[in-house]
């Protein structure tokens, strides 16, 4: 990294910092909670509530700062360790773990009796401040709501909240009708008890009245609330500038349209229509919760209903998401045809191949968007697995060079994420044995058939079993869900270490990525999403069988795979994968493309 350009840095961080220090002072509060999160709890969030980045520099997707009178603390996970070293002053900024060393114990040890931490309420739910406000009361101090945001206050130039324009997204790709959507809605509010629900979830707003809008980064969604009463009736709160004739006639006679700042104002104008209101337990916000008890409404804190019913595409969805992954298993197979002839030349880039994907991706008239920020990991880099190539870590990939490249697309018929792992040039054995471990991991998992009512967390094991036999083993989650349209990283089902209580159901899209990582050499992830369905031909079952319908087509480098380590069963699957990339991706192809591809899917 240039010294220089840290030097410049660093010292707008420090003057940041001292002006926090005094707009602190100014609102009576001793120490001051700085989240990287916006009103909505979302993965990724708009450039004006980066509100952590623009004060400290610290860019990760994860992290919170607190600011006190005489000292300060950012604290990340795991992933940023390094990253928060090169991005944050540590003259005035302590690097903690979120999990090892987390918020509430450091406010812990450095409040005194009669303090007070101040934090934004619309940027934390009751159940995240709780930790904090155990810690205050233990320590004689309190915790004290400013509605006044001190960054904002602080920042000029702040960008302003995005203003652009919402499109309705057709029933086609969406599976059901808004308007059914709602019935579904609403049936579950009159078995729950519940006069209407605030929806503060972006993806569930977008899902539940099919909309779609550019206002986060990689994924298609509006900032907004969004309340809906048992009798059907509701209110989408948006910035005023998004509001159109054509929006309002998509959206139906029975919702009406208000400033996304009105949402105080309106539920004061219902006060007597409502009694119990529900709140999203992951995304509401203690403002939130504050605003529909003022009023006179009793908050019921519950889960979003609409997860849940999101996570089981309809048949036309899936439909939809096939044929997505059909167009970027293309793409991305030209992809690696270029990069085999391009790398061993030794002058190509990370970044260099990145945008070179994104270039292909954007051929398709259906091609929204990334749907996160590709990894790109060259060598050692491939070793860290939330990387992002910048200026400075750019690496030229070499010959006999490992290449990690995880990536995605977001298509109006299907959101997509793939990893392959590919050797330019000649693998070592070792790197061979990792490689075709993973692989055995991939294999088995996306093989598998398990009765209905098992969990992601049961089936995690099956991933790892090749690994633990050699003493290996990875630090991440096996799958995660994914959207349609949507965020490349839904919930509530996954597939991990960590206890998850959700059954796998068909219709879930999740993904099968199994890894293995030797810091500062290389990195192997093999990456295809699946979908959950019905087991055919189990005529004497005595339960609901499922299994994994796999969606991702490209191919896997076989250059990688010591065949010697797989069973016959495991080559079969791998051989009959590559004759279905082969038969569906070549009328996509052209003929030296399709020879490629040929060349490189042999039977092992």
């Amino acid at each position: 990294m240039n010294h220089s350009s840290s030097q410049l840095r660093f010292a707008a961080q420090a003057q940041r910092l001292a002006a926090l220090r005094v707009a602190m002072s100014a609102a009576n509060v001793d120490a001051y909670i700085i989240p990287r999160s916006d009103e909505h709890q979302g993965e990724y969030v708009a450039a004006y509530a980066e509100r952590l980045q623009w004060l400290t520099g610290f860019s990760g997707s994860a992290g919170l700062a607190i600011v006190m009178k005489e000292s300060a603390a950012v604290f990340i996970d795991g992933r940023y360790t390094l990253q928060v070293r090169d991005q944050v002053d540590g003259r005035l900024y302590e690097y903690r773990h979120l999990i090892d060393e987390p918020p509430h114990k450091w406010l812990g040890d450095h409040l005194k009796a009669g303090m007070k931490v101040g934090f934004d309420p619309r940027l934390h739910t009751p159940s995240g401040l709780a930790k904090i406000e155990a810690a205050a009361s233990r320590s004689g101090a309190e915790t004290h709501a400013v509605l006044r945001n001190l960054v904002d206050s602080i920042w000029d130039n702040q960008p302003a909240r995005p203003t652009g324009a919402i499109d309705a997204y057709p029933d086609k790709f969406a599976g059901r009708s808004a308007a059914e959507k709602q019935t579904l809605i609403t049936a579950w509010m009159k078995a729950e008890n519940l006069d209407a629900f605030m929806f503060s979830a972006l993806d569930s707003i977008a899902w539940l009245f099919n909309i779609r809008s550019d206002d986060v980064e990689f994924t298609p969604l509006t900032l907004g609330y969004a309340l809906l009463t048992a009798q059907g009736q509701g209110t989408l709160f948006i910035e005023a500038a998004k509001i159109t004739p054509t929006l309002q006639q998509h959206l139906g006679r029975d919702i009406t349209l208000a400033p996304y700042d009105g949402l105080h104002a309106a539920l004061l104008g219902r006060n007597g229509e409502l009694k119990t209101v529900g709140v999203d337990r992951d995304t509401g916000s203690r403002w939130l919760v504050d605003c529909i008890t003022t009023v006179g409404f009793e908050p019921k804190v519950v889960a979003d209903p609409v997860t849940a019913i999101k996570a089981c595409k309809t048949d036309d969805e899936l439909n939809g998401v096939r044929a997505a992954h059909v167009r970027d298993g293309a793409a991305l197979t030209r992809f690696l045809a270029w990069l085999s002839v391009e790398a061993p030349k030794g002058k190509l880039t990370e970044m260099g191949a990145s945008d070179k994907l994104a270039s292909i991706r954007a051929e398709s008239n259906l091609y929204r968007g990334p749907s996160f920020a590709t990894i790109a990991g060259a060598g050692g880099n491939g070793a860290i697995v939330h990387y992002r190539a910048s200026a400075e870590s750019n690496a030229t990939i070499t010959p006999n060079m490992m290449l990690l490249i995880d990536s995605g697309g977001q298509y109006l018929d299907g959101t997509t994420d793939v990893t392959r792992t590919v050797i330019v040039g000649t693998p070592t054995p070792e790197q061979k044995k990792h490689f075709t471990l993973v692989l055995k991991g991939h294999i088995a998992l996306g093989s598998a058939r398990f009765v209905k009512g098992t969990t992601g967390s049961q089936l995690d094991a099956l991933a790892r079993h090749a690994l633990w036999q050699e003493g290996l083993d990875y630090d991440h989650g096996t799958g995660h869900g994914v959207g349609t349209f949507l965020g490349v990283h839904e919930g509530p089902q996954r597939i991990s270490k960590v206890g998850n209580s959700v059954a796998l159901e068909p219709g879930m899209v999740i993904s099968n990525e199994p890894g293995y990582y030797k810091t500062g050499e290389y990195g192997i992830r093999i990456e295809n999403l699946v979908a959950v369905r019905a087991a055919p031909g189990l005529p004497h079952a005595e339960k609901s069988v499922l299994e994994f319908e796999t969606l991702t087509l490209a191919p896997i480098d076989v250059n990688l795979v010591d065949a010697d380590l797989l069973t016959p069963v495991e080559r079969a699957w791998l051989n009959a994968y590559h004759d279905r990339v082969r038969e569906t991706l070549a009328p996509l192809l052209d003929g030296p493309t399709q020879a490629w591809l040929k060349q490189v899917t042999p039977e092992v």
